[in-house]
């Protein structure tokens, strides 16, 4: 099969190659996925680059976690009725050597999500991680129904999946971003509110907007960088979901501003979902593709031969959406 690897930690040129590699076989309650499209998540450049040291966890690693395609084989213990369904898959990193981006994809077959008639593969692979990271941010403590949601850096993967949802469950949506464009992307989400943080008063704005009462739940892309504002904003018995914290790895922590509003401060790891929070992500998004309340925003396509030029699309912090690589 035709596949896209590297066996060392580095810049995306230096080493990502692309060539042949031995068909993958599905074992024990797994399934094989011809991937039609794969799906780049920043974790994904983060290990690739050895991003705070991170080491190569295989002697050589296939990226990427999510990708959608057509289920080939099945391994023991897989009904052999599931050859053929069109899938979804995530999360199939960083605990296996062999992500999505080869022709062929052996996954656990709980991994492999029906995708919905009429999604095209391209979005399929746009959900996994970010559309779970979302569901888990947005829900983990129930529903938002009648609530502000802050959801920050609303135009990302994640962030744009958050604010569908919290919109789709009744809450009024603040959003943050960084451009005129971004904020379009983030009306179309379902905002009811967007900051342009880099040109307006975050706090100011958002006090204009609530009052005293402050923001009922944050959905947060860098805590270090916005703890502050987040503790001077949240509401009393307010939680802040923080999914990441890439500007500061180690942020100093607004204790009294939090503890005296008794806020809650929720760590989100998409990879790490269990079984009850895993089903409920993915029945929701399953329905919100159905129902067409739930919409995957492709920044860029790239073919396999371009995966290296790929990742750096995503480095760049330019992509309003999901970089989508293409392979077959």
């Amino acid at each position: 099969m035709r596949a896209a690897w590297y066996e060392a930690t580095g810049p995306a040129r230096g080493v990502l190659r692309v060539g042949a590699l031995p068909d993958p076989t599905p074992g024990p309650g797994e399934v094989l996925v011809a991937v039609a499209a794969s799906g780049i998540n920043p974790h994904d450049t983060k290990r690739r680059a050895g991003w705070r040291g991170m080491v190569m966890p295989f002697p050589r690693v296939v990226p990427q976690a999510d990708g959608a395609g057509v289920i080939r084989a099945v391994g023991p213990g897989v009904p052999a009725s599931r050859v053929g369904e069109r899938v979804w898959l995530w999360g199939g990193l960083p605990a296996r050597p062999m992500g999505t981006a080869a022709e062929l994809c052996a996954v656990a077959a709980d991994r492999a999500v029906s995708l919905p008639d009429g999604i095209e593969f391209a979005d399929g692979a746009c959900l996994g991680v970010p559309a779970c990271t979302a569901h888990k941010a947005v829900f983990a403590d129930g529903s938002v129904a009648g609530k502000t949601v802050l959801v920050s850096g609303a135009a990302g993967a994640v962030g744009h999946f958050a604010a569908q949802m919290a919109a789709s469950d009744g809450a009024r949506v603040i959003a943050t971003v960084s451009s005129p464009e971004k904020a379009a992307h983030a009306r179309a989400a379902g905002a009811t509110h967007v900051i342009d943080y880099r040109h307006e008063d975050v706090a100011a704005r958002i006090r204009d907007i609530v009052g005293s009462h402050g923001v009922d739940r944050i959905i947060e892309v860098d805590f270090g960088a916005n703890a502050a504002l987040d503790a001077s904003i949240i509401a009393e018995h307010g939680v802040i979901a923080a999914y990441s914290s890439t500007s500061q790895p180690e942020p100093v922590l607004p204790y009294y501003p939090l503890q005296h509003k008794a806020a809650t401060l929720r760590f989100i790891q998409g990879l790490l979902l269990n079984e009850s929070a895993r089903r409920a992500a993915v029945d929701a998004i399953t329905a919100g593709l159905r129902a067409g309340k739930l919409k995957a925003t492709i920044a860029r396509r790239f073919p396999l031969a371009e995966i290296a030029a790929a990742h750096e699309h995503l480095e760049s912090g330019q992509a309003m959406g999901k970089v989508i690589v293409e392979i077959s």
